[in-house]
Parts: structure tokens; sequence; C-alpha cells
């Protein structure tokens, strides 16, 4: 990756009309934005769609698109809605946050609605991205169908015949939940439709998207259901074990995630064929793909199933770069960010060196007085992606209030900002990042407007009150692009289109 920088800002955060930020026009607007303020990336979370807490990082399907990032106003345009019927939908009161329990009540009956008067069954656009898509779209558009008539229910808990995918069963789902079938599909053939389309504007106007895609998957999505051999399931199809990280100073206990673990001996066999399909699947939405919990490769931490905690959890081996070199062989060179946080042991750290992807410098993670940590701009190398912090941090200005004492001192000594006003010394923070030697730079949106706690994205290991936060229009301004654009070409990471003239 050349010399630039981009912002964080995840799609559910852009301001839009009807309740969660999508590809409507307010994107465009931000890629103009971007452009303006000489940006060469928009980081955003990942696309898939949201089940338990929220989290896109908890999704049903490693493949699917998220059918809330639908632009209704697109719909509107093409006859499918009225305005009225949007505009008589209640998606939340407040435009500063995500109503998700409003969304799931509301936004799929207006789906819907424009599904059914589609006649999208004749359409050959749609038809051929259903036989384009097969490998994965027939199972999550079942899976999904299947989930609705079960009430929503995790499918360990449906029918016994279809929960172990017995012929006779699959069949019979198929008839019966047919239009429902079509529904989903139809959802994913709009979502891919739209986001194509912002895409390609993005790229005409020099910015690339950086996409995120989780290490693991659900245990409640069609990927587990539908390839159980792919995990570590016992008969039953239940989980072995499940994935987490140990005790540590941050947790006594651990963290529990719950996600399936793979069977690894398994993927190799098959010469990682599942992972191949789904970076070539990432690599058709994104310029740049960011890889979750990189470490996990080299090894992962396995927890037994049913333990409360992560605290008799323990360590296996991963696939480490017989997967990468499959990946290789078959992708050839790509643009992949290692998300290598976390414990660095030397297998990580020669895993990242022989996989050639930058790793992750995390400024909100390099200031303590007492040891060298690895996050301070003097130990980089050009090969690495400089964030203040992403969308599991505390925003700039929170963590600065939250620092103890010695780390604040510190860190003033280290900037040398003594005469910054406190309430503006987020800023220098900024200015240490972007002017790095890092080769890429990366600022959360919410960095650059100085905002507190309330835009704060996720708190992982909490449930409730995260991935809300939408980014209000009027604190976008014309002021802030152009102070954006002013550091951008100082520290000397415009790109060729220049942005601002």
């Amino acid at each position: 990756m050349k010399r630039g920088s981009g912002i964080l800002l995840p799609i559910a955060s852009l301001p839009s009309k009807y309740g969660i930020g999508c590809f409507s026009k307010e994107a465009y607007q931000f890629i103009d934005w971007l452009w303006e303020a000489g940006q060469s990336y928009w980081q955003i979370l990942p696309l898939s769609p949201t089940s338990y807490g929220d989290s896109p990082y908890q999704s049903f399907s490693s493949f699917a698109g998220n059918p809330y990032f639908i632009d209704l106003e697109t719909l509107i345009e093409e006859g499918m809605l009225t305005e009225e019927e949007c505009e008589e939908c209640d998606f939340g009161d407040s435009p500063a946050l995500v109503d998700y329990e409003k969304l799931y009540q509301q936004r799929f009956a207006l789906l819907r609605l424009a599904y059914e008067r589609s006649d999208i069954s004749h359409n050959p656009d749609f038809l051929d991205f259903i036989d384009e898509n097969a490998f994965w779209l027939e199972d999550y558009a079942l899976f999904m169908a299947v989930k609705q008539r079960f009430d929503g229910a995790s499918w360990m808990e449906w029918a016994e015949d279809i929960r172990k995918r017995w012929d006779f069963a699959l069949d019979y789902y198929r008839r019966e939940c047919y239009f429902d079938i079509e529904f989903y599909k139809y959802l994913q053939f709009q979502f891919q439709r739209q986001w194509d389309k912002l895409k390609k504007y993005a790229n005409e106007k020099g910015i690339q998207i950086i996409g995120d895609i989780p290490i693991y998957v659900a245990f409640d999505s069609s990927d587990a259901w539908a390839m159980p051999e792919l995990f570590q399931f016992d008969a039953e199809l239940l989980p072995m074990a499940v994935a987490g990280c140990p005790p540590d100073a941050f947790s006594a206990t651990g963290q529990l995630w719950g996600n399936p673990l793979y069977r690894w001996n398994y993927h190799k066999q098959t010469g990682y064929q599942w992972w191949i399909r789904r970076l070539r699947h990432s690599f058709l939405l994104y310029d740049v793909v960011r890889i979750d919990h990189f470490r996990g490769f080299d090894e992962y931490y396995s927890i037994p199933y049913k333990d409360e905690t992560a605290e008799n959890g323990h360590w296996e081996k991963g696939p480490g770069m017989d997967l990468f070199l499959a990946v290789k062989r078959e992708l050839g060179d790509q643009k992949i960010i290692a998300e290598d946080l976390g414990l660095q042991t030397p297998s990580v750290r020669q895993l990242l060196k022989d996989s050639g992807y930058p790793g992750m410098k995390v400024l909100e993670f390099a200031f303590n007085p007492e040891e060298e940590t690895g996050y301070l701009p003097h130990s980089y190398d050009k090969n690495c992606v400089v964030y203040t912090g992403t969308h599991d941090n505390e925003t700039l200005v929170q963590w600065y209030q939250n620092l103890d004492k010695k780390s604040r001192a510190f860190a003033t000594e280290y900037l040398a900002h003594e005469k910054t006003p406190e309430n503006e010394r987020y800023k220098d923070f900024i200015r240490l990042a972007m002017m790095s030697c890092a080769d890429t730079c990366i600022i959360p949106l919410q960095d650059y407007l100085g905002l507190e706690k309330e835009a704060r994205v996720n708190k992982p290991s909490t449930l409730g009150g995260n991935w809300v936060w939408r980014l209000e229009e009027e604190l976008l301004t014309e002021d802030m692009c152009k102070e954006i654009y002013k550091l951008t070409r100082i520290s000397q990471r415009l790109p060729k289109h220049g942005g601002e003239v």
C-alpha cells in the first residue's frame, strides 16, 4: 500500500433519512467529502447482516450483505415503494442513534412490500445473480426462510430433520418456503446492486474501500448449519470447543466469544477452498481486506463448550502460512491488512513477516511510561497501518480524559504539546499518526470531530449500547474538510487525484 490516509466510518453510522446509514445519497456525499479532504481510503466495518447483539462480527452469513443498508429512497425512485409508506414507519427518535429493534420491526416489512411489487423472478439480472452466487446464496436464503418459520430460533432449536439437513426435509422447506427464500435472494440482489454502484463511484473518485472480515463465523449462521464439516462439531452438531481469549490484565476470566472453531485439518485437505471462496468474495466487495484477529491463524484459544468463562481454555496451532500460500496461489497478490493486535508472540510476529501483510499500530495502546509497547511511532517500519483508535476503542478524547497521570505526563513529553489547549490535545495525536512513517494512516471520524464517549462504536464483551452511533450531518463541515486536507498535504499523504484544489 502506498503512502496515504483515510477515515474509518461504518456504513451504519452515516447520516440518512430512515433510521440507519445506508447506500443513500449521503454515502455518495461522504465520498465527495473524502475526495475533497485528500483521502485515499474509506474504511468500513463488515457489511454482513447483524444478528444477536447487533454486531457485524456476529452474522447470519459470512457472504451475505446487510439488508438494512439497502437504500429505501432508491426503491422509491424505482416505484417499488412510496415516500408515504416509508414516512409512516417509526425508525427511532434520534438521528444520532440506530434503534435496531424498530428497524427490525419496520424495515423488513417495507422490503417485503418492494419484493412483492418487483416481479423479480422475471428479471434476467436477478437470475444471473443467483447463478453466480449459488455456492452461498442458496443455503443462506433457505437458512433465513426456515429461521423465520421457527420464529427466529437458532438452528440448533429447529426440528431434527431440517437441523441435520436430511434430504426430504430440505426438499420440503424449499417448496413450503419458496417465496420467503426468493425474498431473501431479492434482498441480496438489491444489496449487491446498490453496493456495486457506490463502490464504483468511490473508486472513480480515487477512494479505495477497506473492508473487514471476522476470522470466525457465528454459531447461528448459514455457514455453520450448511457446512458443519468445517467446524469442530460432534455427531449432534454441537461445538466441542469455542473461541475466545485467555484471562489477562483486562479480564480475570478472559473473553468467551462462543464462535465455533475451525477443523483446520479438514480445511487443509480441501486446499482451503472455503477460505479462498470467502476471500475471493471479499475482494469483489472491497479493495483492501482487513482480516480480524490475525493471530488466530498462528494459534487459537480453545475453550470447552458450555464453560461459562474462558479460564479453562488452551492454545491450539492454527494453519499458519499454509493457508496464506494457498490463498496467494489461487487469488494472486491481494491487499490485506492483518489485525495483529494483542499478545505478540514470536510465532505471530514471524507469521506477519512471512505473509508480508501490514500489521496495525494503535496510538491508544502506545503511551505506557513503564515499558516499550511497540506502538509509538519511532518504532514503526513503513509496512503498517497506524490508527489513533479502532471501532473497539474509546474515542481519542475519551481515552485522553481517562489516562492516568503518569501516562498523560509521558504523552505530553513525547508530543511536546504543553502549549496545546487541553480541549484540543486530541489533534496532536492525530498529527502524530499522520506524520509517522507508516504507509497508511486511518483515523476514526469521531476523532477528527473531537467527540467524547457518546460516539464510541463498541465496547467489547458488553451487550447493549454498541454499534448505535450515527454521524449528524451538520458535523461534516467544509472547515473540517479543509483542515484534514491541509494535514494530509503536509504529511505527504495526498493521492494523485489531489482532492481539494
